[in-house]
């Protein structure tokens, strides 16, 4: 996955990246290689295969905890672990979600509870847990995904949309109290990327077209496209860049 710009200031940068198995997670674990970053991952699924993938593309073997990220407790033991190996976290980005669709009048609690723990709370333990390193390096990004849903008021997942917009509202909140400690903290807004679980759950031919239609910029978005804007913003690159929200959904939401 060859990138047009070296960021040399993530050459062995300490990064923890959840989800960074699949998806748009495994594009970023391995952009994140690519730079010479000391990369550690989380995924709830077997990754270890993955991992080694990267490592003999990139010449840099990102390490690999297994990890459900509701369990709270799990996700700190492992970014405990990440920093046993390479040092304190500097780059956080939290990745991992769930966008199961569902009705509104079909959540129970039970439901409820768990999207919101996927989407929200674990981002939020993740940031906290991350601040204390951060604190101790002297500067830190964190970097958490969002989503366009929100802004577009998409029908089809309430909690997922609700979730989204208050990992927006978290963020500039964390960005205004960490600041004074050199942390930034930003979020990423994609808009409709198409990887594999969306290529097998989602995706026809018509939805596609119809979006793609919709789009100023006319092309698919991969995960790979999301790679060089969080790079960018784990990097000095954007050293004066906090509480910001950065879209990368080919223009589906036009603002300013």
């Amino acid at each position: 996955m060859p990138q047009n710009a070296t960021f040399h200031d993530l050459k062995d940068a300490s990064v923890f990246i959840t989800g960074g198995g699949s998806g748009i997670g495994a594009a970023l674990t391995e952009g994140f290689c690519e730079q010479g970053a000391k990369v550690a991952f989380v995924d709830l699924q077997e990754s270890s295969a993955f991992a080694a993938e990267v490592g003999e593309r990139t010449g840099v073997t990102p390490l690999f905890i297994k990890c459900d990220i509701t369990d709270t407790t799990a996700m700190k033991d492992a970014m405990a672990s990440a920093k046993a190996v390479h040092g304190p976290i500097t780059t956080l980005v939290n990745n991992a979600a769930n966008d199961k669709r569902h009705l509104t009048k079909d959540v129970t609690d039970e439901f409820y509870d768990w999207m919101m723990s996927i989407n929200l709370k674990a981002y939020f333990f993740a940031c906290q847990t991350v601040i204390p390193q951060m604190q101790e390096a002297g500067f830190g990004s964190i970097i958490n995904f969002s989503s366009i849903s929100y802004m577009m008021g998409h029908p089809d997942y309430p909690l997922y949309t609700a979730a989204n917009s208050g990992i927006n509202g978290m963020s500039r909140s964390l960005a205004r109290s960490f600041g004074p400690d050199r942390i930034r903290v930003n979020a990423v807004m994609p808009g409709w990327v198409i990887t594999p679980r969306q290529q097998e759950l989602w995706v026809t031919e018509e939805s596609l077209a119809s979006h793609i239609e919709r789009q100023c910029l006319k092309d698919k978005i991969v995960a790979e496209d999301m790679v060089g804007g969080v790079l960018f913003l784990a990097s000095d690159a954007s050293k004066m860049m906090t509480g910001q929200a950065l879209v990368i959904d080919a223009g589906v939401v036009v603002t300013g």
